[in-house]
């Protein structure tokens, strides 16, 4: 360690001394063999980092994993976790110092900002090997201290990979003196869908009934959101005559009242799930069990992921109909997903309405020769690029650990 990084951080730990760790932090046990620490810094990445470790843990026997999050949340509301999830002590030496003895960590992943100094240059002091994921200069000094030359440098040379979404962010972390060949360019990390394959006769089936009539699906449709939706498809029917629309309701106890209300309407309904034929007549084919999406994200070159138009919404996440070949449209309350789709509006392969009158018109519009085809693409692209990313990460946890190993098996 240079001298000048060890009269930074001294200082810095000199300095946050007084202070206790929190307590109950550590009233979890630590397993046996290999852990995997990984600090998630916003709610919002909760997802993705789980469907990172669901992917590693099969291909790392014996290999435990737990997270943490920022020292002041409360993990209770950030929803249900299938990993052990730990709020972070606070970045004073001796609480650092109890997290790091009690949990011992063979690796760690950091995402996105609030890199504490005290935490991660004591860790890399244990040469535990640490990677940066979406990276940002973000680095968590309290203002007391802020005077400490270079500390956010020092700190993120602790970490040994650092990833960050942008060539801005790449060349703003590269300027506070961190070694070129660290610091990469990379998306951010996304649930990689995985969706289970559908029968192929059942899919020739659902395709010759609908005898190649135009079709869009709206998935997770809530009740407030019902009205809006028809009314949607209603205003596409006057250009679309034979326009189908495969309605997908987010709770299955509202199928059959929504059915009753769309034959009041004079639209002919089928509901899927009673077993109704598809018709040529039919304009709403009505379906409530969300396994059955994997056949409609099939047959629908459109998708209107609903639960995202009502103000108390926070949306779907929309990569398996990505995946599966859909264009996506979406309301404006997708906070659940929000870095997600606002990562497809860019790209081109989801756009956003406000209202009904406007939902009506993007459906027209994207079910015109190739526009769909062309979203489709551009979100095939983006989901291939998440898995590749995922596959990458994997790889390179699997190497950390094995040199890790190697190095206690020579001591």
């Amino acid at each position: 360690m240079s001298r000048p990084r060890s009269l930074s951080l001294a200082a810095y730990r000199f300095l946050s001394w007084p202070r206790q760790a929190r307590a109950g932090a550590y009233r979890a046990q630590r397993p046996e063999g290999e852990l995997l620490w990984v600090h998630v810094n916003a709610w919002d990445r909760l997802a993705p980092v789980e469907d990172l470790c669901r992917r590693l843990l099969p291909q790392r026997p014996g290999l435990s994993v737990f997270l943490t999050g920022p020292s002041d949340a409360e993990p209770s509301t950030w929803g249900d976790c299938e990993f052990p999830l730990l709020p972070l002590p606070g970045d004073n030496t001796s609480a650092v110092r109890g997290f790091l003895n009690h949990w011992r960590p063979d690796m760690g992943l950091w995402i996105g900002g609030g890199v504490l100094p005290n935490l991660v240059s004591q860790a890399a002091d244990r040469n535990i090997p640490l990677v940066l994921l979406e990276a940002d200069v973000d680095v968590r000094v309290s203002r007391l201290r802020s005077w400490l030359p270079d500390i956010s440098r020092y700190t993120l040379d602790c970490f040994q990979s650092i990833l960050t979404t942008s060539e801005a962010k790449a060349r703003q972390i590269r300027r506070l003196g961190i070694p070129f060949a660290k610091v990469s360019i990379a998306a951010p990390l996304q649930v990689s869908p995985n969706p289970r394959p559908w029968p192929e006769d059942e899919l020739i089936e659902t395709n010759h009934a609908l005898a190649g009539r135009p079709v869009w699906l709206a998935a997770w449709v809530q009740a407030k959101e019902f009205i809006s939706v028809v009314s949607a498809h209603r205003q596409a029917l006057r250009l679309l005559h034979r326009l189908v629309l495969i309605l997908h309701v987010a709770d299955p106890t509202e199928a059959a009242p929504l059915r009753k209300r769309l034959e009041d309407m004079d639209l002919r309904c089928a509901d899927w799930d009673a077993g109704d034929p598809i018709e040529d007549a039919t304009q709403v084919i009505l379906s409530a069990y969300p396994e059955d999406l994997g056949l409609w994200y099939r047959v629908s070159p459109v998708t209107f992921m609903g639960s995202s138009l009502e103000t108390t919404a926070q949306g779907h996440n929309p990569l398996i109909a990505t995946s599966l070949g859909s264009a996506v449209i979406h309301g404006p309350n997708v906070d659940r997903h929000r870095d997600l789709y606002a990562r497809l509006d860019e790209i081109g392969a989801a756009c956003q309405v406000q209202s009904e009158e406007e939902l009506g018109h993007r459906v027209v519009e994207l079910l015109a020769p190739d526009r769909a085809a062309d979203m489709a693409l551009a979100g095939w692209n983006l989901v291939t690029e998440g898995a590749q990313l995922t596959d990458e990460l994997i790889d390179m946890v699997q190497e950390h650990l094995d040199r890790r190993r190697g190095e206690h098996a020579g001591a």
